[in-house]
């Protein structure tokens, strides 16, 4: 069986006050016309289908375009809620839209409810697991500490029950959106960190044929059967390195898997340049950069005149100005932000209670800073659902 991989697709989502509607677009087409002209037999999209719980009409719009299309072709598409989307907004019409071949997988209660689609060489269960925000969902699995790890581990479980109730031979697709030990991540992902971890170890996937990864922002490989597709499109300039692209996956008989990358259609390229603003402007090597959008730091000792104006007129697609005086680290005029860069919420709490009080907080204490953190960043999930 012959599957399409793909994932954030964060419809509605601008670039730097770019509006990217019409890149998005593009993508969708592209889409459309490589599961026509590959023999794609199945699309997976593994989750931030939208950008934002409630997307702008015009997002909704293109989502619609998108599902019709794919519809036409009668290649069926499994697809599932990520962080980004509203789960309920998202499934709203589910079980008539699956009448179409769009089978939206946002409930997780029903993760271990697979779509079983039909090759030549028999059935393929496709398990879908929405994002699993641990506080929401720690009753329905079962777990006495909210955790993605324990989260995770108790659905496939679930995963693994449902598989081997099953015909033997039977292969396995699971449709994932969280963060993954071994991944790399980019500035334009939303934090979903909960008592200071993030990642779930690839072990806790083990079991079945196909791991369809969602969330990071960046095509990778952990391992054989366990792959991030990536975003198509870059939404920020840490992803100035980054081949935007899909998987073109192969799932033989044998359960052997073979993937290809197919490349995405790319609206502009992106470049990061830096230096002191009379050498950005005159250096022969940045002519490449010209037509690109550009994210520019200034090294200048003093800020410079009108720095935006001067250098958008030989890079005029340039969306970010930064400035970065070059300072030996022990100079009082560091910026703090330089300070705090890499830095998360709890490592910098962590330094402000040792700097008031000559001392870090002891264990409990970081207890109580991590339990705080989780409790805000849960209230804002929470908010964000019900609206």
């Amino acid at each position: 069986m012959r599957l399409l991989h793909t994932s954030d697709w964060h419809l509605g989502r601008a670039f730097h006050r770019v509006n990217m509607l019409g890149a998005q677009a593009e993508f969708i087409g592209h889409l459309v016309t490589t599961v026509r002209e590959r023999a794609v037999d199945a699309v997976v999209v593994s989750g931030d289908v939208y950008d934002r719980a409630v997307p702008p009409l015009a997002a909704v719009e293109l989502f619609d375009d998108a599902l019709h299309r794919l519809a036409e072709l009668g290649v069926p598409t499994v697809m599932i809620s990520g962080n980004h989307d509203s789960a309920r907004r998202l499934g709203v019409g589910a079980g008539l839209i699956g009448r179409a071949g769009i089978h939206l997988r946002t409930e997780p209660a029903a993760c271990d409810t697979p779509v079983v689609l039909a090759d030549a060489f028999g059935d393929v269960a496709f398990y879908g697991l929405p994002y699993l925000e641990p506080a929401l969902v720690k009753d329905e699995f079962g777990v006495d500490r909210p955790g993605h790890e324990a989260v995770l581990a108790a659905a496939m479980d679930r995963v693994r029950a449902d598989l081997a109730a099953r015909a033997p031979g039977i292969r396995s697709v699971v449709l994932v959106h969280a963060f993954v030990t071994g991944g790399e991540a980019s500035d334009s992902e939303r934090d979903i960190t909960v008592g200071g971890v993030a990642a779930v170890p690839a072990g806790v996937f083990d079991g079945v044929d196909y791991v369809a990864l969602g969330h990071l922002h960046g095509c990778q490989t952990l391992a054989e059967r366990v792959r991030y597709s990536g975003s198509p499109l870059a939404y920020s300039f840490s992803e100035t390195d980054h081949r935007k692209s899909m998987w073109l996956v192969d799932l033989a008989a044998d359960r052997s898997v073979t993937a290809e990358r197919v490349d995405c259609p790319v609206p502009r390229p992106l470049a990061r340049i830096r230096g002191e603003l009379e050498e950005l402007l005159a250096d022969p090597e940045l002519a490449r950069h010209e037509d690109a959008w550009v994210e520019a730091t200034l090294t200048d000792a003093v800020r410079p005149a009108d720095p935006m104006a001067r250098l958008a007129e030989r890079f005029p697609h340039t969306l970010s100005l930064a400035f970065a005086p070059e300072r030996a680290p022990d100079d009082p005029d560091v910026s703090y932000a330089k300070r705090l860069a890499g830095r998360s919420d709890q490592q910098i709490a962590r330094d402000f209670v040792a700097h008031v009080r000559g001392a870090g907080p002891d264990e409990r204490e970081q207890t109580v800073l991590r339990d705080a953190f989780d409790a805000v960043r849960t209230d804002d999930v929470v908010r964000e659902v019900a609206r």
